[in-house]
């Protein structure tokens, strides 16, 4: 028997639950960004604790920063803005949702995650001309204290820099469970009128020269142009190679990613899966804690799961549809 965790107001636009699963933040069309939390810990049932007005425009995106860091939420409103939001407590008042930090430049921002190395935080942004910047958490008990760490654009020449490119969404996925000497990386793609920046590039952190270099390229030859709508990079349990999907205009194509670079820096690649059952636009994908299925979800109004067979062969494990009340 179906039942419902959460009812979100209508408006949502977005949603995130934070890293243990246990509180739901959810951005709406007029601005407003809500906080559910379940009153009985014993229960699976979900209702708006806080409400607070983020954004004079719509929010478009909405993430957690990692726990370590205490309760805080970060928004991408309509008009390009990000702003982080803390749960914090002033004397005798009870807890309440106030801004820390608000990001304003000339292009618009279109995601951000985060991801925690040995020594700090980071905040990953990608923007509408086509860069990406990482931003590093000077004082971890303050989170309006960031500063720019490095600022480049998502092509495989590290080297080269485009001219001004036009960039409708972009797609971010950070590797969360590095391994034993392995350094923070991440995987980024573009929606762009800009060939050379569109396809997911897997950046690596370089502590020697204190850079971001690209390792590797999630496109084969003739789909480097391709438009990419989501990445997502699956938590590692033991296996020999790191797993990240990639949808496109092509479908969502599962990707294998070596771990031992070559003498020129990049990692091997293989694409094992073209996984089509959406046949439309997919717009996010989540791994579940195994990174053994892939959630999807599209245009098409449905969520189907993904799992790969013994033989390695990917198939879809399940779909659901809306259902209305």
């Amino acid at each position: 028997m179906e039942k419902p965790v959460a009812t979100l107001d209508r408006g949502t636009t977005c949603s995130a639950w934070n890293y243990c699963g246990e509180r739901l933040a959810a951005g709406s069309v007029d601005g407003f960004l809500s906080i559910l939390d379940s009153r009985d810990p014993s229960s699976s049932s979900f209702t708006c604790s806080s409400k607070l007005k983020a954004h004079e425009a719509g929010i478009v995106k909405v993430a957690w920063i990692p726990p370590e860091y205490g309760d805080a939420v970060a928004c991408i409103s309509e008009d390009g803005t990000l702003s982080i939001w803390e749960e914090i407590v002033e004397g005798t008042q009870p807890l309440q949702w106030k801004l820390c930090k608000s990001f304003k430049t000339s292009s618009k921002v279109l995601d951000v995650q985060f991801g925690v190395n040995q020594t700090s935080l980071k905040m990953i942004a990608a923007y509408s001309d086509g860069f990406v910047k990482v931003f590093e958490l000077l004082d971890p008990l303050e989170l309006k204290n960031w500063q720019l760490q490095a600022e480049f654009q998502n092509v495989i020449d590290s080297v080269s820099t485009l001219g001004k490119a036009s960039c409708l969404t972009a797609c971010i996925s950070w590797n969360l469970q590095r391994g034993e000497g392995q350094e923070s990386s991440f995987t980024l793609g573009f929606n762009s009128n800009t060939p050379q920046l569109n396809s997911p590039k897997v950046w690596e952190f370089d502590p020697a020269h204190q850079r971001w270099l690209p390792v590797a390229e999630l496109a084969l030859p003739g789909e480097k142009g391709d438009q990419v709508y989501s990445v997502a990079w699956a938590p590692n349990i033991g296996r020999p190679y790191e797993l990240i999907a990639v949808a496109s205009q092509k479908g969502i194509s599962i990707w294998h990613v070596g771990s031992i670079p070559d003498l020129d820096g990049r990692l091997s690649t293989e694409k094992v899966a073209l996984l089509s059952g959406h046949n439309s636009e997919v717009w996010q994908m989540e791994w579940d804690m195994s990174g053994m299925t892939l959630a999807t979800t599209g245009s098409d109004g449905r969520v189907r799961l993904w799992q790969s067979n013994l033989n390695g062969t990917w198939h879809e494990q399940a779909a659901f549809e809306p259902t209305s009340s």
